[in-house]
Parts: C-alpha cells; sequence; structure tokens
C-alpha cells in the first residue's frame, strides 16, 4: 500500500485501474478496502484513487487534530502529489462531508460529485439528529468501543447474511463532523452531482432531498437500504455511480431496489481480484464479509 509523507505524518492510499481519476473516501470506522464491491466495477474504466483517512486503517491520527476541511486539505495534498489537477469524487457517509468539502475548497477541480448517504452540514439542528449523533458517543462511554461498534454494525447491517460486517467507533472524527457545516458555502459547487439516499438511512432523507433541490443534483433512492447502502445494495450503487461518471442522464429523483441476499453473495465472490489490489489476503474461494472492513 502506497504512502504519502503528509506533513510528517504517513497517509496511506492505493491506486489501481486507468482512465480518468476518481477518488474514493470511506465513511466513519471503515477504510479503502471498504469499497471493494464498487473497486471490480468501476476499475476497468477509471483510475481509483483509495485513501484510509486520517486515523482510519492503515494512517494514523492527525497530528493537529480531527477535522472535515483538514481531511480534504489531507486528500488534496495526495492529489497534487500524484499530479492529479482535476478529479470526480465519490464518498459515502462521513466520506461524503469530505467530498463536498473538497468541492468547495478546489471547485473548478471537482468534475463530478457523488454524495453516498450524506449531508452539508452534521450540526445538530434537529432532535433525531441530535440522537443520531450523542447516543453512540453515550454508548462508547458506558459500553466501550467493541460493544457499541457490535451495535452500530447491527443497525446498519440487519440482515443475517450481513452479520460478518463490522463497523469500528471513531468518536474524534464524529466530533469533528458534529462542528463542520458547507451550508453557507454551497453556492461555490461546481461539480455535476449525485445523492444517493437509503430509503431507511438514519440520516434524515427529507434533508438529502432539500440538499439536491439546492445544488440542482440528480438524486437516487433505494428502496429498503439502509445507511451502509454500497454494502446492501451493490448493484444500484455501482449503476448510479458509472452513470454519473460517464455522463448519462441522470433523473431529477428516481428509486432503485435494494440487492437480495443472492446478489450481494454473487458480488462478493466476485470482488477476490479487487481485494488483492489493495492489499487484503483472501483466497479464490472465500466469501467472508470481514474483508470488507480489516
Amino acid at each position: 500500500m502506497p504512502v504519502l509523507d503528509d506533513e510528517g505524518l504517513p497517509l496511506h492510499y492505493v491506486v489501481c485501474g486507468h482512465g480518468e481519476p476518481v477518488l474514493l473516501i470511506h465513511g466513519l470506522g471503515l477504510r479503502a478496502t471498504s469499497w471493494t464491491f464498487q473497486i471490480a466495477a468501476l476499475e476497468r474504466q477509471f483510475r481509483l484513487i483509495i485513501p484510509d483517512l486520517p486515523g482510519s486503517g492503515r494512517s494514523p491520527p492527525p497530528s493537529d487534530g480531527y477535522g472535515i476541511p483538514e481531511f480534504a486539505r489531507s486528500l488534496w495534498r495526495l492529489l497534487d502529489h500524484l499530479g492529479t489537477s482535476r478529479v470526480s469524487i465519490v464518498g459515502f457517509s462521513l466520506g461524503g462531508a469530505v467530498a463536498l468539502e473538497m468541492s468547495l475548497q478546489r471547485p473548478e477541480q471537482v468534475t463530478r460529485l457523488a454524495l453516498i448517504n450524506s449531508l452539508a452540514s452534521y450540526r445538530v439542528d434537529r432532535w433525531r439528529k441530535w440522537l443520531e449523533a450523542w447516543i453512540p458517543i453515550a454508548l462508547v462511554r458506558v459500553l466501550g468501543i467493541q460493544a457499541t461498534a457490535w451495535l452500530l454494525a447491527t443497525r446498519m447491517f440487519p440482515q443475517p447474511w450481513q452479520s460478518a460486517m463490522s463497523a469500528q467507533a471513531a468518536l474524534a472524527t464524529a466530533q469533528a463532523a458534529l462542528r463542520w457545516t458547507a451550508n453557507e458555502r454551497l453556492d461555490r459547487l461546481r461539480s455535476r452531482t449525485l445523492i444517493i439516499a437509503g430509503e431507511h438511512d438514519y440520516v434524515p432523507l427529507a434533508e438529502k432531498c432539500e440538499l439536491a433541490a439546492r445544488i440542482g443534483a440528480a438524486m437516487v433512492i433505494v428502496r429498503g437500504s439502509r445507511h451502509g447502502t454500497p454494502f446492501d445494495s451493490i448493484r444500484a450503487t455501482n449503476a448510479s455511480v458509472l452513470a454519473l461518471l460517464t455522463d448519462q442522464a441522470l433523473a431529477a429523483c428516481s428509486w432503485l431496489a435494494c440487492d437480495q441476499p443472492t446478489d450481494a453473495r454473487a458480488a462478493l465472490v466476485g470482488t477476490v481480484a479487487a481485494l488483492r489490489q489493495i492489499g487484503v489476503p483472501v483466497s479464490q474461494n472465500s466469501t467472508s464479509l470481514k474483508a470488507i472492513t480489516r
């Protein structure tokens, strides 16, 4: 896994595939390997740049504290290092916040933007957001990190076939997200934008619809999906992202279906090469979902 010396700290990343550059930014508690299902679908047409955010995966915590703007600047330094002046960005959950922040820091350099179960602000301005923000933090303090990770993973991946997938709480990053907002700067956005939303995501659907209308983004709502849309709705996610990246026509709002268990298992079996590409040791016959978050 290549490493960038990012102002004295190592930033681990993966580059694979060929074509126009696409940056994939993972969500809270995840890492580069979390994009395995999407790598297999995208790497034949695009050059994928996939970092472990600071404090996630193999990248150590930032020395000057966590923050969405700081994460965005770190990834721009990575792209500068790789000689990438224009890029499309796909961000999931907290990674969507980083992706949007990157698009606002250098608007002319981001050609296309896909936000998956993300918002333009995580500041607590509604009761539901307050509950979603502070209950996990309280659980970590009471139950510990491992028990809380299990509870959150069970909520994100409720189906029996998803039980091996897990997430680890990253409290400092979560608290950084609560301090961040882009609402006052959205007029700077220049990217062709797509918002992908799980129907039952705990990030409010109404707020994502408002965001899409405000910035003129196309929107895909995945029926039956929860927060982990790239994992429970692989076909819908990949088809939507590919449509954006290949400049296909996008509807103002469309509905797609969540994967069936057999679809997801088949997709996993077909990603062995992608797992190996990003440095995860996996056998040809492996069907373990644990590889996603190792």
